[in-house]
Parts: structure tokens; sequence; C-alpha cells
């Protein structure tokens, strides 16, 4: 039985050093070595002030700016030692089969319609009215931001080429030119808009 625990417990002290020392050793240094920026969460960096990450949405509101997805924010649930809230958004539980949320939506686009009014198409494209699964979708379709394009030339006194120019530059394309669709980094552009990034 001894024999038995001694082995046992000699088994834990070396998956414990492989899985809990040395293995994250070596991938984080991999990571480190062979993508920093991802490894340290993609932060935008302009002259050594950080404006966010690129995998992380914020809200924008002013009309001069592109919109992202609906975000639902909540800045009472966490807060630090110092009475700080802590930034933090989740996604919208309304089901779709409801009243509740057709009435949302409605409003959403109503309010869409009216920020937009000389947008070339009837129909509003569907992430600028809906919440993301995450709450947090730094991206948009590429439809979306060339729904904006009308409003944003307009109050940015631009042509609406160079705002085209400014969205084709932070449109990723589809993973492996075959998997999900073109979308566009919201941050990247408003940061672009406001002549932070070239």
């Amino acid at each position: 039985m001894k024999s038995l625990i001694y082995r046992a417990f000699g088994m834990l002290c070396v998956m414990t050093f492989l899985c809990g020392g040395i293995y994250p050793l070596a991938v984080t240094a991999i990571s480190q070595a062979a993508f920093p920026g991802e490894a340290n969460g993609s932060i935008i960096k302009i002259d050594n002030k950080a404006y966010g990450t690129k995998f992380l949405a914020q809200q924008f509101t002013g009309k001069q700016y592109m919109w992202g997805r609906i975000m639902r924010l909540d800045t009472e649930s966490f807060i630090d030692k110092n009475g700080n809230s802590y930034f933090y958004a989740a996604p919208d539980n309304i089901s779709p089969a409801s009243n509740d949320y057709d009435s949302l939506v409605a409003q959403r686009v109503q309010k869409i319609k009216e920020s937009n009014p000389d947008a070339r198409i009837d129909s509003i494209p569907v992430d600028l009215v809906t919440n993301s699964g995450s709450g947090l979708d730094p991206h948009i379709s590429l439809a979306a931001a060339e729904y904006q394009i009308p409003r944003l030339a307009k109050e940015r006194q631009m042509s609406e080429a160079e705002i085209q120019k400014i969205i084709d530059t932070y449109t990723t394309d589809k993973f492996l030119g075959i998997f999900g669709e073109p979308v566009v980094n919201v941050l990247q552009v408003n940061l672009a808009l406001d002549g932070l990034l070239k």
C-alpha cells in the first residue's frame, strides 16, 4: 500500500510539474515569440497610449462615428476596491419570439433610419439592430459599415470615397477565403476617422 501511495504521489508531482509548469511556460514563450501582439491582447496603441483591443467592442454613439453592434452595458455589477465601475456587457436574453423583442427591434430600426436618412438601401443590416452573442462583438458586416457612409461623410465633411477607403482598410475578408463573411473593425475605423490610425 505504501509503495502505491508513493508512486501515486510521485506521478502527481511529475504531472503537476509538466502540466502546471513546463507546458504553460512553453506555450507562453512560443506565443510571445511568434504572436506577441495577439498574445498580449491585440491592444491598439498609438504614441504609447492604449485605445482598446481589436477583439472587444466599445460603444460609439456620436453621429461622427461608425456605430457597432447594440451593447447592453452594465457598470453597476462589478465595482473595484476604490468604488470605480468595471465596464461589462452581456447578450440580450429577450427571446426573438417575444413581443418585447419585436418592439425593441422596431425602436432600434426607427433610430437607425432617423440617424441615417441618406442611406441608399431601405433594409437595415440586421447587425445594426441586434446584440451579438457575447455583447462585445468588435465587428460589423461590410453592409452595416457601408450603410453608414452617407452619415459619416456628412458629419466629417469628407467624401464618401474617403470613408469607403477607410472601411476597406479595416475590413477582414472571409476566413481562408471561404468561411464566414467580410467584417469591419469598428474601433479601427473610428480611430482612422479621428486621424489616429493611418
